[in-house]
């Protein structure tokens, strides 16, 4: 069994021409991503009206919704009381546990309600300027609340603010993600900092139209065949107590598997990426005779790959990772980028072989480094994918001709994996469609005299 996962972030959609993939027998499933070249219509959000300055006779976008959702994220200390809920812990009982895992009760509690606080000065300064405000926890988050709100505001970190516009299917609809635990959290996704503790003044700025919108490529998923399941899984609820993950199991096995006929658009959209792979690769658990041991085995993934309409390659490897542009600064990097010592190493090879009549000094390598790791990142805007395959196995069966590159058009008879998971079986054709522009709130902020 394979399954698919998805990960996204706020982007404005638009639409791009269905995709048909190639003619399978019936038991076969395609997945398949596209990147359109054509521009987007880049159109004001729900609450917001147009204006132009004397000075600059400009327009500018005033931003003024009616109704905001805040989807607050789910703290460690809320998720470790919500994991032995059926247990019937008390506090003390779950402080004893914490502490025989290693973790600090104490600590988790600091770090909760420092959100906890965050969270409530955003509602109360929305609410203060008289905007209806719905705050939603992830398992509340559904699409019925991204109807009715104007806006959303993730309350949390990058991985809230993928979560919070993975659901947003309209292209007007823009999500502000504020980051409630700096110190803990990056939040490169999310306004400034300083916003934090501010964010009265974010709003300010926001009705005055001191800032400017940020446009983002997203991922858009379709799948076509049969045995596969339409209702995404949340990751975050398989992480739960025996009994709870039980119950979960059991409500996905109550979603009988469809026969797809034509594309069958997934209803999510990937800002980061897509990860197309088994669902069990490095997961194969194995228990000894003794206690709080395990190991694991890594499993595999078989699939066939297509590129830019490109012959088919059948490939085995621990699966690949198809990125937008700002999926390229997170995990796609990571797999891709060089460390210092591989381009050391390289460059003293090339030298040996005299092929390089260059002084290898330090500030040399760090230079080579830098420009290749810098060649893996493009732009948020730009409408292309970049694929890499990790950790490709080659030999007379299975080929690796390229293990990265980019992409207008990405198709793969696989399997995939993130923040959501559908699941499907072997040979599922799936396309996923680069495709969508997300409207992410001003990750920058102007100043009043540049406003």
């Amino acid at each position: 069994m394979r399954a698919a996962y998805v990960s996204s972030v706020l982007c404005l959609p638009f639409s791009l021409p269905v995709h048909t993939p190639r003619t399978m027998s019936s038991y076969r499933r395609l997945l398949c991503c596209k990147c359109s070249a054509a521009a987007a219509v880049h159109r004001p959000p729900s609450g917001a009206r147009c204006f132009t300055t004397r000075q600059q006779q400009c327009q500018a976008v005033l931003f003024r919704p009616s109704r905001v959702a805040v989807v607050a994220k789910t703290t460690r200390y809320e998720f470790e009381q919500q994991r032995y809920r059926y247990a019937g812990l008390s506090e003390e009982d779950l402080k004893e546990l914490l502490a025989l895992k290693g973790s600090s009760y104490n600590g988790l509690l600091e770090r909760h309600n420092i959100h906890t606080r965050n969270v409530e000065h955003i509602v109360h300064s929305l609410r203060k300027e008289g905007i209806d405000v719905q705050l939603v926890k992830r398992r509340e988050y559904d699409e019925e609340t991204v109807r009715w709100a104007d806006a959303i505001i993730s309350a949390g970190g990058d991985g809230t603010m993928l979560l919070a516009a993975s659901k947003i299917l309209d292209r007007s609809k823009p999500v502000i993600g504020v980051n409630t635990d700096p110190e803990r959290s990056e939040g490169h996704l999310c306004l400034p900092v300083r916003y934090t503790y501010a964010f009265p003044e974010a709003l300010h700025k926001l009705y005055r139209g001191e800032f400017r919108w940020q446009w983002r490529q997203r991922i858009r998923i379709y799948l076509e065949g049969t045995g596969i399941n339409l209702t995404p899984v949340d990751l975050h609820e398989q992480q739960l107590s025996l009994e709870q993950h039980s119950r979960a199991h059991l409500n996905v096995q109550e979603h009988k598997s469809a026969e797809v006929l034509g594309p069958y658009l997934l209803p999510l959209r990937a800002l980061n990426e897509v990860f197309i792979g088994e669902s069990l690769s490095s997961r194969v658990n194995y228990k000894s005779c003794k206690p709080r041991f395990n190991f694991s085995l890594h499993r595999a993934s078989y699939y066939e790959i297509s590129v830019d309409d490109g012959p088919w390659e059948k490939q085995k490897s621990s699966g690949l990772n198809v990125c937008t542009g700002t999926g390229s600064k997170a995990w796609s990097y990571n797999i891709n980028k060089m460390a210092f010592q591989a381009v050391d190493e390289v460059l003293k090879i090339a030298k040996k072989q005299e092929y390089l009549n260059v002084s290898l000094d330090r500030k040399l390598i760090e230079e080579v480094t830098r420009a290749y790791n810098d060649s893996l990142l493009y732009s948020p805007e730009e409408p292309k994918m970049m694929f890499s395959i990790r950790e490709p196995i080659a030999n007379r069966v299975f080929s690796s001709s390229r293990q990265r590159g980019f992409s207008s058009n990405f198709c793969t008879s696989g399997f995939c994996e993130l923040n959501m998971f559908v699941t499907f079986c072997y040979g599922t054709p799936t396309c996923a469609h680069d495709s969508n522009y997300v409207q992410s709130m001003p990750l920058q902020l102007f100043t009043g005299e540049e406003g």
